[in-house]
């Protein structure tokens, strides 16, 4: 039986307070009308009203991540000669993201099958998810284009988490998911939360009967590949798209990244940092040529790895988790669960799409 607990709302400061004695607590933070991660401190002021603008993915896959650094020395008696000395030293903290919502942790499991569980496992991002601990919390209500249910997911789905916390009368219902999950529930403040499963419950299923699934009632699981491949279908829905790679940098399932050598004269860093499909240079080779030179194909390849490959390669999973920052934070309003419903409507016929003679 998993361990519970219950945090009063009161006992919030003295949670985080225990919990940064031997880690760096990230929590949500209201800045103006942005809500975004940030490093807990004795002054901070979270938010758990609303979900954050920005997903926490780059506590655990950093915006730009050294990977090593390295020295070159030339030999004194023969300077054509150089010798170098390379260093990959991670001393990563340990971690915990705090009131994240499900969507967010679940992003974390879609990165997982990707940088962990593979025969060539990445040493930084696996080094730095076995230090996080995830403190999600579970939503009372959707808001704006959340499609979570749609994709696998709900409210109070508790892939990736450690520990889930449900808004309850007073506080929050904490349930343990994991060993580092049970670890958590020991710290000050949180008080034993038997008599508030029940209620935990109630909420947790009112909320998922309020999500929307915007695929049609009858979608297939997987896509129409015909409709896939039909350059006029992909032309019509980019048609309004500017390129911006807003949607990938929010998105908490996205983890493009390109790697550069950052050096002076003798000495420097291998970096990696986040890029995105969206972008033109992405894919962009040094003859000159670009396999997709069009925002259409861009698209088609952004949908496609998640409603498409990903899922071909892992056994169904959707490569989405459905908060759709994507469609709300998008400046022209490209919505992405529209696309993946015309692609998993069993009623679509690509010859419709083929008759239209549009440009990308």
């Amino acid at each position: 039986m998993a361990k519970t607990g219950f945090l009063p709302k009161e006992k919030i400061k003295e949670f985080l307070d225990g919990l940064s004695k031997d880690a760096v607590v990230h929590v949500p933070v209201q800045e103006g009308e942005v809500v975004s991660f940030k490093p807990y401190g004795a002054d901070t002021e979270i938010c758990l009203t609303r979900p954050a603008n920005t997903s926490p993915k780059s506590v655990i896959y950093p915006q730009c991540d050294r990977l090593l650094s390295f020295e070159m020395t030339k030999d004194p008696d023969d300077p054509k000669k150089v010798s170098i000395t390379l260093s990959d030293k991670r001393d990563y903290p340990k971690a915990v993201i705090f009131g994240c919502r499900p969507c967010d942790a679940k992003g974390f499991d879609i990165f997982d099958r990707v940088f962990v569980e593979t025969d060539t496992a990445d040493p930084y991002y696996s080094e730095h998810r076995e230090k996080t601990t995830i403190v999600s919390l579970a939503c009372e209500t959707p808001f704006a284009a959340c499609f979570c249910v749609a994709v696998g997911g709900g409210p109070a789905d508790k892939t990736g988490s450690d520990v889930l916390m449900t808004p309850v009368q007073g506080g929050y219902f904490l349930e343990a998911i994991t060993e580092k999950g049970e670890k958590t529930l020991a710290v000050g403040g949180v008080q034993d939360g038997a008599s508030q499963e029940g209620a935990a419950k109630k909420v947790q299923a009112e909320a998922a009967g309020k999500v929307k699934n915007p695929f049609p009632a009858d979608a297939t699981e997987k896509v129409n590949d015909e409709l896939f491949d039909t350059d006029e279908f992909w032309q019509q829905v980019a048609g309004k798209c500017i390129s911006c790679g807003a949607c990938t940098y929010l998105c908490p399932t996205c983890y493009c990244f390109n790697i550069t050598d950052e050096h002076g004269m003798n000495s420097g860093e291998r970096i990696r940092t986040w890029d995105a499909c969206m972008f033109n240079h992405f894919t962009l080779e040094a003859s000159g040529h670009n396999p997709r030179p069009v925002k259409s194909r861009r698209l088609r390849q952004r949908v496609g790895h998640k409603f498409n490959y990903y899922p071909k390669k892992y056994d169904g999973v959707i490569a989405c988790c459905g908060c759709g920052r994507c469609i709300r934070h998008c400046p022209v309003s490209v919505d992405i669960s529209e696309i993946a419903g015309y692609l998993k409507d069993p009623k679509q016929d690509p010859k419709q799409w083929t008759a239209k003679n549009t440009k990308a």
